[in-house]
């Protein structure tokens, strides 16, 4: 559904991306994992047009939307939702706000409409009856919530996710990755998700891929990353450091 070839991005001369290359599958969770710095927010990024690349394509069902006009690649927009780190909900709008946000300013549906959609997404991320409560009444797991019903309001068929569980007790986080694996088998979406929690990966990609150094070192199913060899992806499964710490 994704193809990715070749893509670089640097920042005042420093490589971010360094010719990255990945299929992402229809229907299928794809974990992005790797470092703190290695690039996966700018990653994520780039496929939902947030930045474009110095060089190389970022293909949807085979269109390349880098090169797509501002009025075509709104268009494609339409067919992605976000959950970004913290759930970035709007602090002053109250949680049917913020869940039918992207309804009120992209379609045409009336006010009644808009607010069974979102009572229904709502539900299906198991909250009921929050509509009315402000972001700074809720817990971080329900803002995380809150955050996926408005990334799937609008039925997308990509769903893009930004560290979903951070900031989470691993409790909450396991909760998390359950409502993902839910809500992706529920409406055959596709999910991108971008993270170093490696039981969150363990439970719910479909496949894995490392970034490392601005490239993917090494893709595969959660089996076959399991048992792979590689040093670099070994380290950061088994989370180990480097070396002794040093303590001043």
């Amino acid at each position: 559904m994704i193809e990715i070839r070749e893509l670089k991005k640097s920042f005042n001369g420093k490589v971010v991306l360094d010719g990255v290359n990945l299929d992402i599958k229809r229907g299928e969770i794809s974990v992005i994992i790797g470092r703190s710095g290695e690039g996966k927010s700018v990653l994520i990024k780039h496929i939902i047009g947030l930045l474009k690349p110095d060089s190389g394509r970022i293909l949807l069902d085979g269109k390349d939307i880098t090169t797509m006009s501002e009025k075509e690649f709104r268009e494609v927009l339409k067919r992605f939702g976000m959950l970004f780190q913290g759930a970035a909900l709007f602090d002053s709008m109250t949680v049917e706000e913020n869940v039918g946000f992207a309804l009120r300013e992209h379609t045409d549906l009336p006010d009644s409409t808009i607010r069974k959609i979102v009572k229904e997404k709502l539900k299906r991320v198991g909250l009921e009856g929050v509509e009315s409560m402000m972001p700074a009444d809720l817990s971080g797991g329900m803002k995380k919530r809150v955050g996926l019903a408005r990334a799937i309001a609008m039925d997308p068929e990509i769903v893009l996710f930004d560290e979903p569980t951070t900031g989470l007790d691993p409790i909450m986080s396991d909760s998390i990755a359950d409502l993902m694996l839910d809500t992706q088998r529920a409406l055959k979406t596709t999910y991108v998700v971008i993270t170093h929690d490696i039981n969150l990966t363990y439970k719910i990609a479909d496949m894995v891929a490392m970034l490392h150094q601005g490239r993917i070192i090494e893709k595969g199913t959660v089996e076959e990353m399991k048992a792979n060899p590689n040093p670099i992806l070994r380290q950061f499964l088994e989370g180990r450091a480097e070396g002794p710490i040093k303590v001043f």
